[in-house]
């Protein structure tokens, strides 16, 4: 298993291209960046306190795409782009250039989003997100394949085009597929590459092994391999880092909260070790 981090990375703390730097220093595997284009005012998180630190975000594509360039061998991911607050053949471009320009190292966490005040700002009905956010990456899917890309559906509609570059991971970058909720499962199934889910949306690491087992089951039902499974905002605690490797999770993402440079280096000092604890054998 895999320990990368997560981090809102913005208009404080540390510089996106500072933070891969550290954190390709340490060890860890992964550097995933999240997604707000704007926070409304009125808007609130579902747990009630506002969501105004998430309006200083950076872009994850331009800020990932710092890290690529002072870095080697991190993988860059993002945890998530919210696909339905975006033009479909916008996006496939951008993931593009950034797994070509990174060499390959793009992991696209993709999610339908929360904040139905920010969706509706981009025109997005939040009751028909799921469908839309399916139609958009399926939408992708062939934008990055397909010498002539065309799709037809009742979200996304467009005729044959030309779009390059292609990936360079082939047939794409892994598309990881976010979300909690009794559908989730059904979506990586149908337009996924992998399960993305949030570790405290969840009851607890058995509840996750056992939708594991039964995702990867249904997969190979369907004859296809296996489901890889990233996990985000997992605590550091080594006795649950433990658990969900034996459950055969992929991944793990720590978050590392916002802060000085001193603290925020000092948090991965401190975190290090688990960097190499659960490192996959290759």
């Amino acid at each position: 298993m895999d320990i990368g981090i997560t981090t809102f990375a913005g208009a404080y703390g540390m510089e996106p291209p500072a933070i891969g730097r550290a954190v390709e220093e340490r060890g860890f595997e992964s550097l995933f960046f999240p997604e707000h284009t704007h926070i409304p005012v009125h808007s609130r998180r579902p747990d009630g306190d506002s969501p105004r630190p998430y309006a200083e975000t950076y872009d994850p594509f331009v800020a990932l795409s710092a890290v690529a360039a002072v870095t080697r061998t991190l993988k860059l991911g993002t945890g998530v782009c919210l696909v339905t607050q975006r033009d479909p053949i916008v996006t496939a471009k951008e993931v593009a250039c950034l797994d070509r320009l990174s060499g390959g190292r793009l992991l696209f966490g993709v999610g339908a989003g929360w904040n139905r005040m920010e969706l509706a700002n981009h025109g997005t009905d939040p009751r028909t997100r799921m469908a839309l956010l399916a139609e958009r990456v399926q939408a992708m899917r062939r934008i990055w394949t397909d010498e002539e890309a065309e799709f037809h559906g009742k979200y996304v509609n467009f005729d044959s085009i030309w779009s390059w570059p292609k990936p360079l991971q082939r047939p794409h970058p892994p598309v990881l597929v976010g979300g909690n909720g009794p559908g989730a499962e059904d979506r990586v199934l149908a337009f996924g590459d992998g399960w993305f889910p949030q570790c405290e949306g969840l009851a607890d690491a058995v509840e996750l092994s056992e939708r594991a087992v039964t995702l990867r089951r249904r997969a190979a039902d369907a004859g296809r391999g296996r489901i890889p499974i990233t996990v985000f905002n997992t605590p550091p605690d080594r006795r649950l880092l433990d658990t969900l490797a034996d459950a055969g999770l992929d991944r793990c993402l720590l978050l590392l909260p916002a802060g000085t440079e001193s603290q925020m280096l000092a948090q991965l000092d401190a975190w290090a070790p688990l960097a190499s604890m659960w490192r996959q054998v290759t």
